[in-house]
């Protein structure tokens, strides 16, 4: 507040009756204290002051001077009420000495700031001064160059001008006139071609004279050698220079003519004179090109198309390059066993609760950084049976495999693939013996368990570290980080971050909005936005790199896992990636690799002879196959349904995958399985509007899954339906032949006693003798006593005639049996 300001109110708590106490102030200097209730305004003075008179009723007056006080207020709150006064008032001083020692700062940094600004201004404008007094220099000095360059040319030509007649210009006199007219006229003086000079007037102009174009250096040198050689008469041929020509198995006349610095007309003619009509577009075998190639002297170097792939071949690195990198471990173990939760315990994220039916069906590829400040790269492979390659491909990239056994589940058949797939990529293995806290834990079966593969942990007096642990309540999870970054220590990881990225797909899908996405998890360099890159049989450039946070980053090291976007097709997971210096190269590459997967595919399908092609088809008859069109979200899941649905059948039935991909379900997918009979699958996928419009018009079933063993569960029904029923017979009786009668128009009927059983009408019967079948057929008639009866049951007789039958003798059995139809299923 300013000193001009006329009151300013302090409110005051007091008793019942209190009210405000108000403290006006003039020019700085408290004059009296105000002090207002609710009955009357007393006038409080500032002690040492005089006594204010009365600004209220009669009664008013000084609580300090002996005068009357205030009705309703005692002494007490008095003084209560001038302590607070005070207080007040030496907070508002110390406010305002606050606020001058802000202005007095605010007012130095103004300062500073302005000497700065000033500072900055003096050095720009010194600068510009230099600036400008080195131009004026160099103009001077071109200026003078100039005009010492028109005395040296004026020199020569004054003894003509002295022999100039009589009525010509003074020889004195027309230098001095031109020069003014030249100074006058500037920029209008003409060349000595008669054309007018433009531009500006440069030193090489001046010194020149001319302001032509002048030779160059290796020009001039050119034209004393052609004037040397035809001094010594005649010039002398040049050197041919012999080239190493790489020939591929075909090429054009132009780019062979390229390669080898000859003319085109040249290559031609010598095609011509060889009997080989050619111009320079059409292309030429590998050897007619040879024959040319050494007509002109050059030297061949035969190359294939694989050579493309040398570009890309791994360098060693250099010992000094080397730095260290972050471990790899990949997560292995029977399905259900807790890896994910492991996982999510150790991220303190929570991934199992986004996965269908709880099963990881993808491999999720995280960083995480321990309490120590190290960084870990971990890889979460699935369990379940039909991921048997992502399994594969996640031991091939690792550097440690942690394996999961859950401790109330001991050893199972995942289990031991993954202790195969560690050994087979000769990775060091962790074993993490999970669910330690639940009650039916027994850890010691584990351990014993793992013996049985060759696994031999340290309290099994073996070399491979074992820890127990507990994904619920975290129990164990330092241990096994520890044990983890012992591991690392010891295989001493490094990678030399400074070259050609080199990586490894993991995972690879088709996303609607961002296209063809491959989860990367670089080995090997540094990969960076903007990398032109071929992996598998695709190419592309990098768009973005995410990480497993769902950031955006600009480079990803070694050991670093990253989403790339930017390729032109979706990769196969475990395709390599690697980083080429230009695009034509990567489209070379994956243009070459695509080639070659389509003849292989080719030869594999083909039948190489008539006899294996008949021997196919005789097969093809006795079998029946269920066609199947399969979709998924990622490529890594179409790979495992595919090869799951190999293993589906027998030598009746089998499963044919007509197409699998990756992305939603289309109208050519659909058009596709109409023509075939089959039905689509789609995993994580739908179809989109267009299609499901189709697949109603054309009855094809669309069926949708998200956990991968329902479909195959399905498919195995399925495909059970193909099989032809299985005929069982069931025994329900014996009867043994006591005597054969000849009956009119029946023939031989056998009197039987049925001996075990139940011997029916309806049911087969086969004839033994000394326990050889001799016949089997069907019964004409089966009577007790005269009458025709359905069946006769064990210890009774009756009477038997078979139909179109009649070799029977005493002493015969009757097997009396029933067949069933039993529907077959898949195993």
């Amino acid at each position: 507040m300013s000193d001009n300001d006329g009151k300013k109110t302090l409110g005051l708590r007091g008793g019942p009756r209190s009210g405000n106490v108000k403290q006006s102030f003039s020019h700085g200097r408290t004059k009296n204290v105000v002090v207002e209730t609710k009955r009357k305004r007393v006038v409080v003075p500032k002690p040492g002051a005089s006594k204010p008179s009365s600004s209220g009723s009669s009664g008013s007056g000084s609580a300090a001077g002996g005068s009357k006080r205030p009705a309703g207020i005692s002494d007490a709150e008095m003084e209560r009420r001038l302590k607070a006064l005070q207080a007040a008032k030496a907070r508002e001083s110390e406010e305002a000495a606050q606020r001058e020692a802000e202005e007095k700062a605010r007012a130095e940094e103004r300062e500073r700031l302005r000497a700065e600004k000033e500072q900055k201004e003096r050095e720009q404008r010194e600068a510009e001064e230099a600036l400008r007094r080195k131009a004026e220099d160099e103009e001077r000095k071109a200026r003078e160059a100039a005009e010492a360059a028109k005395q040296a040319a004026a020199a020569p030509s004054e003894p003509q001008t002295a022999r100039q007649p009589s009525g010509g210009p003074k020889p004195s006199q027309t230098p001095s006139r031109k020069s003014d007219r030249e100074r006058e006229g500037g920029g209008r003086r003409k060349t000595e071609d008669g054309g007018r000079r433009s531009g500006k007037l440069t030193l090489n102009q001046a010194l020149g004279g001319g302001g032509g174009r002048q030779k160059s250096m290796a020009a001039m040198k050119r034209k004393q050698e052609r004037a040397r050689q035809k001094a010594m008469g005649g010039s002398q041929p040049r050197e041919k220079i012999v080239r190493d020509v790489k020939l591929p198995e075909a090429i054009t006349v132009a780019e062979l003519a390229n390669r080898m610095a000859e003319r085109v007309a040249d290559v031609v003619k010598a095609l011509m004179t060889n009997g080989i009509m050619a111009t320079q577009n059409q292309s030429i075998d590998a050897d007619t090109a040879e024959l040319i190639i050494e007509e002109f002297g050059h030297k061949v170097t035969r190359v294939s198309d694989a050579d493309v792939e040398d570009v890309i071949a791994e360098v060693e690195d250099a010992e000094e390059d080397l730095k260290p990198r972050a471990p790899v471990i990949t997560i292995m173990g029977h399905v259900d066993h807790g890896k994910t939760s492991l996982l999510d315990a150790i991220r303190e994220a929570n991934v199992t609760s986004g996965e269908a039916g709880g099963i990881t069906q993808h491999i999720g590829a995280y960083q995480v950084k321990s309490k120590d400040g190290s960084v870990l790269t971990f890889l979460d492979t699935p369990g379940h049976a039909a991921f048997t390659s992502m399994r594969s491909r996640g031991a091939q990239v690792t550097d440690i495999v942690v394996l999961v056994v859950a401790a109330d589940d001991a050893v199972m058949p995942q289990t031991v693939e993954a202790i195969n797939h560690a050994k087979a990529a000769k990775v060091p293995m962790i074993v993490a013996i999970n669910k330690i806290d639940k009650p039916a834990a027994n850890p010691t079966k584990v351990r014993t368990d793992l013996l049985q593969h060759e696994v031999v942990v340290e309290q099994m007096s073996g070399d491979v570290q074992d820890v127990e642990v507990s994904a619920v309540s975290g129990q164990g999870l330092p241990e096994l980080l520890e044990a983890i970054a012992l591991q690392a220590e010891i295989l001493e990881l490094k990678a030399n971050p400074d070259r050609a990225a080199q990586g490894a797909v993991i995972e690879a899908q088709l996303d609607v909005g961002r296209g063809p996405v491959a989860t990367v998890l670089v080995q090997n360099g540094t990969l960076r936005q903007g990398d032109i890159f071929v992996v598998g049989e695709q190419y592309g450039k990098v768009r973005a790199l995410i990480n497993d946070q769902g950031e955006r980053v600009m480079e990803a090291g070694p050991s670093v896992p990253v989403e790339v976007l930017g390729l032109n097709g979706t990769p196969e997971a475990g395709d390599v990636l690697n980083v080429t210096e230009t695009e034509a190269q990567a489209r070379e590459i994956a243009q070459y690799r695509a080639n070659l997967a389509k003849e292989k595919r080719a030869a594999a399908g083909a039948a190489t002879s008539l006899e294996q092609l008949m021997q196919k088809a005789k097969e093809d008859e006795n079998v029946s196959e269920l066609p199947i069109l399969v979709k998924a979200d990622v490529q890594g899941s179409a790979e495992a349904i595919v090869q799951a649905m190999e293993k589906i059948g027998n030598e009746e039935v089998r499963v044919r995958v007509l197409h699998s991909g990756v992305g939603a379900i289309t109208e050519t997918d659909i058009g596709l399985a109409e023509a075939s009979g089959a039905p689509v699958i789609g995993f994580n996928v739908r179809a989109n509007a267009s299609a499901r419009n189709t697949a109603n018009q054309k009855g094809v079933e669309i069926r949708y899954y998200s956990i991968i063993y329902d479909l195959v569960d399905d498919v195995k029904k399925a495909a059970s339906g193909l099989l032809s029923n299985e005929i069982k017979e069931n025994f329900i009786g014996y009867a043994e032949i006591k005597d054969v009668f000849k009956v009119s128009n029946v023939g031989k009927v056998a009197g039987c006693l049925v001996t075990e059983g139940i011997a029916r009408r309806s049911a087969g019967v086969r004839l033994l003798r000394d326990n050889v079948v001799i016949h089997e057929g069907t019964l004409k008639t089966l009577k007790r006593f005269k009458d025709e009866v359905a069946e006769v049951q064990s210890g009774q007789e009756c009477g038997m005639a078979f139909e179109n039958y009649e070799d029977i003798r005493v002493g015969d059995v009757i097997e009396i049996f029933e067949r069933e139809e039993v529907e077959r299923e898949l195993d």
